[in-house]
Formats: structure tokens, C-alpha cells, sequence
């Protein structure tokens, strides 16, 4: 057996282990990355990219590559068969990219690999032992031999049945979706090009036979799914005969490139974190796919983690900052599992209810609810996280523990992990001053960016997007002495890391 040590240890390599490892790598923090797979995963799996994933992406300097692969729909295109449509307009602040996730895993993967971390291949975890200071890993290879990795700091990114989480003991309840999926890709055609189904846009068909998707995918092919009865075979004519139950009709799905059938779980991790070990993407939560979600949930787990860690790592932020992990994210996969649920529901209602559904949806659109409302929620501007960094009980606009596309931290790698300081009204005010002082204190942690205004305020910003604290300047104190208490004193143990 041989022995080596590390200072974070991912176990996974899909996106949101790689993601998680890109972004401690980033912030200047060594980190291995092992997966019991013996090669890179394909397959499209999850295709949309959410704002939330776009600027973890931008941060790794990948927006362009990714924007280049992708597809950038217009609007998400709600066909109520005998009701009529409603489009729900994308505007840049909400759209999402399409990629397929082989894709967005090869991203990730140059990334990490240019900036030296090479993923380890058929490296099985069979043990984790954590205690009071580090956490010992046992891995096997094809060949028999094994190794022993001491790390400081585990993630487990490895998957609806990881290996982390078992060996944790960590419960992981939950039931299966009530519903299996025919999912398949290829190209389609008809009388008139493809139909009339705008390669700009995706499609949702909620038909009285059932709901199906038509998404455009890179290279001119498109996804269809939707969920089927029991015993349906996974075949090319089965796509075919769902595309002509619940699409528009005079369509053909040609050159089959996947047909693949798939049922879903929605469960939760009893615990996100265990003393040094931490779960991310479907180790900590895996949900139905309505709504498109999966890795707007798994890889803002890892923003949310990465800077925290990092920071306790390079000793620029209290041991204790990590207790926020479980909570914050616990709330967002919440909310995430309230929304896809009501998705679900209103695409399987009865035939009055269908109805109501249509005839509600009609007028939400004629109100502008669904641009003003629905499309910031799927874009992930609506998540929001209990206020425990700070313990605060302010409700200033914006409230702490919201996003909003107004204030996205600027994503140079000289800000990064750092809280940006964003206040109003000028270079001479008494604000401005105070929030220099607190940046020139704190440099690795605060960056002050004074802007012109008609009024004295702020907006501390956390490194992932999130709002920290915000209000006029005679609140500002309170929360530059919060931001303060976040700093390991000098006899403590991240301080002497």
C-alpha cells in the first residue's frame, strides 16, 4: 500500500466534483480528484446551464468556450394544445446555456488540468475515516493495489450512491419519482424543415396524453422526453410515436444518436457536512429532472463551499464559517424540491384542471408574471439562504441572503474568494472612507468599489453572488464588524495554518 497526503481530496469527477476542485485550485488550494470510473463520463445527461452555473463557469474563464459549444434559447415555449401557447421571453440575465454534460465535464476538466490538477482514473474509494484533524482515505485501481490518502478536507461529489456518504454513515432518505422518462436525441424533421420548432427555443408540449420536451441541442440535433407508461421499451419508435402523441404533429425523429429510458429519486443527505467531510451535487440531493435543475443545484453547491474552504485552508476565515455550508444550502435544495414539485404536478393534472392550468398560465403571461416571475426562479434568482453568515435580522433591500443580477461579483482571479464591497455616493463620503479603512484592513478579504449615487448606502457581496449585509451608511458598522469577527484571531487554528 502506498501512502501521500493532500490538502482537499475530491471524490468524483463529474461536473460538480470537477467544478469543486477547478474552484479550490482557483483560490490557491492544493486539491487530488479521484473517480472510480476508469474514464471521463458522457453521455448529455443534464443540458441547461442556469446563470448560477454561467458564472461559475465565467470565473474559471470558460464563458466563451462554453458560449461557443452551446446553444442560448430565446424563450421557453409552453404549448397548451387546444389552450394556445405561452412563450416566456429569456432575457440574458435568465437564459441558460444548452450543452450536453460530456461537454460541460471536458470544460471543467481543461480547466483544472491547466492549471495542474489531473483527474485519477479507476481509483475506487473503499474506506473513509475521518477524526479530529484529518480525514483518511482508502482507494483500489483495477490492478489490486491500493492507497492510503491523508487529506485535510474530503468532498464527496461521487453520485446518487457515493461511496462518501455511505461510509459516513449518512442517511439519505427520500422515495423514488413516480414516473420513468424516454429520453432521446437525434435529428428532427418534417414538411417544412423541422415543423415549426424554433431551433431558438425549448418546447413543452402538455398535451392530453402527457407533457413532453423538445429541446434544441448544439450541431442541429434535438432531445426529446417525457415521461411513459411502465414497460415501454426504450426504442426509436417509441420516441417516434411520443413525438407524434404530444408534439405538433408532421414531425419525424431521424438519425437516432440515443434512446435511453430513466426513472429518478428525490432524496436528501441527512447531513451536507460531518466534521471534515462534505457533500455536494447528487451525493448530498438528487431530484426529479422537471424544470431542468440538477446542476443549477449541484454546482452552486460547490461556489457556496469552495470560497468558505478556502478561506479556513489559507486562514483568512474562522474554522466556524463552515457551519454555514448545511444550512444555506439545505434551504436552497428546498426550495428547489418546492418548485420542481409543483412543476410536476401541474403537468400531470386531470382534464378540469388542465383547463384552469391553461386559462391561469394565459393570464400570468398577459400580466408579464411568467417573464417578471417563473424565468428569474428557473435562472436561480430566486434562491435565497437563511442569514446565518452574519445572525442578522435586517430586512434592507436587497435582503441579505438573496441574489440579484444588479450585483454579480466581478469574476477576475485577483477577486477571487473575496467579499466585494460595493457603496454609493461618491469617493468623499464618510461611507466611502470607512469602507476604504475596512478594505485596507482586510485586503485578502475585501475589495471596495466606490460608485456615484444621490444616496449613501451599500452592498457587501459574498464571494459566490450572494448578498452579505446591505443598507444605508449608519449600518454599515454593524456590518463591517461582522465581516471582521469572520477573521480567525492570531491563536487560532486556521489562523496558523
Amino acid at each position: 500500500m502506498t501512502q501521500r497526503r493532500t490538502t482537499v481530496l475530491v471524490v468524483g469527477a463529474g461536473p460538480c466534483g470537477l467544478a469543486m476542485a477547478a474552484q479550490l485550485s482557483r483560490l490557491g488550494v492544493p486539491v487530488t480528484v479521484v473517480d472510480a470510473a476508469d474514464r471521463p463520463h458522457t453521455g448529455s445527461r443534464a443540458i441547461l446551464l442556469w446563470p448560477p452555473v454561467r458564472e461559475v463557469l465565467g470565473e474559471l474563464g470558460l464563458a466563451e468556450r462554453a458560449a461557443r459549444d452551446s446553444v442560448q434559447p430565446a424563450a421557453l415555449h409552453y404549448h397548451l394544445g387546444s389552450g394556445g401557447s405561452v412563450r416566456v421571453p429569456l432575457s440574458e440575465a435568465n437564459a441558460p446555456l444548452v450543452l450536453p454534460q460530456e461537454h460541460t465535464g471536458r470544460l471543467l476538466a481543461q480547466a483544472l488540468a491547466e492549471r495542474g490538477v489531473d483527474v485519477e482514473w479507476g481509483t475506487r474509494v473503499t474506506k473513509v475515516v475521518p477524526d479530529a484533524h484529518t480525514v483518511t482515505v482508502t482507494a483500489s485501481r483495477p490492478d489490486g493495489t491500493t492507497t492510503e490518502i491523508e487529506a485535510d478536507w474530503v468532498v464527496g461529489a461521487d453520485g446518487l450512491h457515493s461511496q462518501v456518504r455511505a461510509q459516513l454513515g449518512i442517511d439519505f432518505s427520500g422515495a423514488r419519482f413516480p414516473a420513468t422518462f424516454l429520453l432521446a436525441e437525434g435529428r428532427i424533421t418534417g414538411e417544412h424543415g423541422t415543423g415549426g420548432i424554433s431551433t431558438e427555443e425549448i418546447h413543452y408540449f402538455l398535451a392530453d396524453t402527457g407533457v413532453a420536451l423538445i429541446a434544441p441541442l448544439p450541431g442541429g440535433d434535438f432531445r426529446i422526453s417525457g415521461a411513459v407508461p411502465d414497460g415501454t421499451a426504450a426504442t426509436a419508435e417509441q420516441a417516434q410515436a411520443l413525438l407524434d402523441e404530444r408534439g405538433p404533429g408532421g414531425l419525424r425523429f431521424t438519425e437516432v444518436r440515443t434512446v435511453t429510458l430513466f426513472a429518478s429519486d428525490e432524496r436528501v443527505a441527512g447531513a451536507l457536512r460531518s466534521g471534515r467531510c462534505f457533500l455536494v451535487g447528487d451525493a448530498a440531493h438528487v431530484h426529479s429532472p422537471i424544470g431542468g435543475q440538477g446542476l443549477n443545484l449541484g454546482i452552486p453547491d460547490t461556489r457556496n463551499l469552495a470560497w468558505k474552504l478556502a478561506g479556513v485552508v489559507r486562514g483568512r476565515l474562522h474554522e466556524s464559517v463552515l457551519d454555514t455550508y448545511d444550512p444555506e444550502r439545505r434551504a436552497a435544495i428546498e426550495q428547489t424540491l418546492q418548485a420542481t414539485g409543483r412543476m410536476a404536478r401541474q403537468a400531470v393534472v386531470g382534464p378540469l384542471a388542465r383547463r384552469i392550468r391553461n386559462l391561469t398560465w394565459r393570464l400570468l403571461d398577459a400580466t408579464g408574471v411568467l417573464t417578471r416571475g417563473y424565468a428569474p426562479m428557473l435562472a436561480g434568482w430566486r434562491s435565497h439562504y437563511p442569514d446565518v453568515l452574519f445572525g442578522g435580522t435586517d430586512r434592507t433591500r436587497p435582503r441579505p441572503g438573496t441574489r440579484d443580477p444588479r450585483w454579480i461579483p466581478k469574476p477576475s482571479d485577483e477577486l477571487a474568494g473575496r467579499f466585494q464591497l460595493i457603496t454609493y455616493g461618491g469617493k468623499d463620503t464618510r461611507l466611502a472612507t470607512r469602507a476604504t479603512e475596512l478594505g485596507d484592513r482586510l485586503p485578502d478579504l475585501v475589495a471596495h468599489f466606490p460608485l456615484d449615487g444621490p444616496a449613501e448606502k451599500f452592498v457587501l457581496l459574498r464571494p459566490d453572488g450572494y448578498v452579505a449585509a446591505a443598507g444605508p451608511a449608519d449600518r454599515f458598522p454593524g456590518a463591517a464588524a461582522k465581516l471582521a469577527a469572520l477573521v480567525p484571531t492570531p491563536s487560532s487554528p486556521a489562523a496558523t495554518r
